[in-house]
């Protein structure tokens, strides 16, 4: 398993299922050099999943490193989105929403 895998897969231990009530979008994840996975949340559940899924709500490419700050806290998303580490397409907005659904 990757390092990226791995920071993707413990977000599960990290969801906060009452953030999630009512939601149903997908996040997805494309990293550079290191694959695509998405984060699909539905109604306070969470599943995560790799490869390229069907229909996301917000696809947020970037590098690993980068990927991994935000996913762990050591980075702040909204200043790598500002900086140009992060690009984002679809509901933009959607991705804010990222630090209330898993305790960073």
């Amino acid at each position: 398993m990757t390092d990226v895998e791995k920071v993707i897969t413990s977000l599960q231990d990290k969801f906060n299922p009452d953030a999630a009530k009512g939601m149903n979008d997908v996040f997805q994840f494309v990293v550079e050099g290191a694959g695509e996975y998405y984060i699909e949340i539905n109604d306070g559940t969470c599943a995560i999943g790799s490869g390229e899924h069907d229909d996301p709500s917000v696809t947020l490419k970037m590098n690993a490193d980068t990927l991994k700050g935000v996913l762990t806290g050591s980075i702040n998303g909204m200043t790598a989105f500002m900086t140009g580490k992060i690009k984002a397409e679809g509901n933009m907005m959607l991705a804010t929403k990222l630090s209330s659904l898993f305790k960073m």
